[in-house]
């Protein structure tokens, strides 16, 4: 020890406390034990930053140290000490996201403001750790990177509380961006996981099954889909519609008497009874019709927004055929996902350079769906979310912000503190 003391002096201490924290970390790495990773870092606030009062039980005595800490070195203390605390809290426990879009109305709604639990499925460890923290992707009021990678790390999922669930209501990385930004920096997206890894999902005419079912109720789930809507005399009050019957999107159609609105099966029925109204019709594409903008983008699949046949969500350690009717189906999770090399020469398939009969998968994949299935970017467009785009579970509301109210009412206050179902 003493040789230790001189040979780094009055740092000795910080010297011990690495090696400790060192052969702490191979310890809870041989025990798997992967949440004890957090302990050194209270040891370190203990011994060095004293920026949490951990005997507060303790009476203070009334005798000053003989060293104070400057005020200056206080606040760096602690303002250092809280954004490490936010950092960790964000990065594996909880974090905060606001909904954007429409894609889950009226389940979520634009301007809700969700906590996000990182604990659920179990924390993803940050493949891009060099980063600004408590910042996504870029610097705001810039188009710079707050990120490096100088340092990229391989996917690793720690333990989680549960496992994902079907219809659970979940915070990914959107896998369609290709914008070349690494796994986790890339957008975030909320939908609803409708599809689980082994699944068989098809849809018809907007009706979505699961293994050959139905997809089950789920409380507090509203879908929503666009209509036709005609009427008579006098049309409808915008106003009215918002007020009345929560119905936000939508407007005109040919004329006057014609509207084109999204709605809720509840406002659908409850349109129906009113006097001017003349017809109510579902927008629902027409089977086998090919739209190019639909997964997987090939005209030998005939889908669209509303029919697709049958596809078995891949699951890991899955075997399958493939063959040029099916590859487009699987490219991207060969090339993109799964970091392969796939080649198709003179109607033959290669995966990195060897003729390939067969896949099988190395990671859980899942199909994700937006209530609001007529407004809804979702996997119908881009296909298959992998394992290690999954950021964590929605679980509640903490605040709501309706742009269209006034003063108090901006505030949807009905919504607070509400759980994602």
């Amino acid at each position: 020890m003493n040789r230790i003391k001189k040979i780094f002096g009055k740092s000795y201490k910080i010297f011990l406390f690495l090696i400790a924290s060192i052969f702490w970390c191979v310890f809870v790495y041989l025990i798997d034990g992967e949440w004890l990773y957090f302990m050194p870092l209270i040891a370190g606030d203990i011994i060095f930053w004293e920026t949490i009062p951990w005997t507060f039980w303790k009476k203070k005595k009334n005798k000053k140290k003989n060293k104070k800490k400057s005020e200056i070195r206080s606040w760096f203390d602690a303002i250092g000490f809280a954004v490490i605390a936010a950092t960790i809290l964000r990065t594996f426990l909880i974090e905060a996201y606001t909904i954007p879009t429409s894609s889950m109305e009226k389940s979520m709604l634009i301007g809700d403001f969700l906590f996000v639990s990182k604990v659920a499925y179990g924390p993803r460890v940050p493949m891009t750790p060099l980063a600004i923290p408590l910042m996504h992707h870029t610097i705001p009021g810039t188009n710079k990177k707050s990120y490096s990678e100088l340092i990229k790390l391989p996917y690793h999922r720690m333990k989680g509380t549960n496992r994902i669930k079907r219809n659970d209501c979940v915070v990914f990385n959107w896998p369609a961006e290709k914008l070349g930004r690494p796994i986790d920096k890339k957008e975030n997206y909320v939908k609803r996981c409708v599809g689980m890894p082994g699944d068989k999902i098809e849809l018809v005419e907007g009706k979505l099954f699961v293994n050959d079912k139905p997809q089950e109720k789920i409380e507090g789930m509203k879908k929503q889909w666009h209509y036709e809507i005609s009427t008579k005399n006098i049309g409808l009050n915008p106003s009215i519609l918002y007020k009345k019957y929560d119905i936000t999107e939508g407007g005109y159609g040919r004329n006057r008497n014609e509207y084109n609105l999204t709605l809720t099966n509840e406002s659908r029925d409850a349109l129906k009874k009113l006097p001017n109204i003349t017809s109510i019709k579902k927008r629902i594409e027409e089977k086998n019709k090919y739209a190019d903008y639909i997964f997987p983008h090939s005209n030998k699949f005939k889908w669209n927004i509303d029919n697709h046949e049958p596809i078995i969500i891949p699951k890991s350690g899955q075997k399958i055929n493939i063959t040029l009717e099916n590859i487009e189906l699987y490219k991207d999770i060969i090339e993109r996902y799964e970091k392969n090399n796939l080649k198709i020469l003179n109607d033959t398939i290669y995966i990195n350079e060897k003729i390939a009969e067969t896949y099988t998968f190395k990671m859980n994949y899942y199909w994700m769906l937006g209530d609001n299935r007529h407004n809804s970017a979702d996997s119908r467009f881009w296909g298959f979310v992998p394992e290690d785009h999954i950021v964590g579970k929605a679980l509640f509301v903490w605040m709501s912000w309706d742009k269209n109210g006034k003063g108090l009412e901006k505030i949807r206050w009905e919504r607070l503190f509400t759980r994602v179902k």
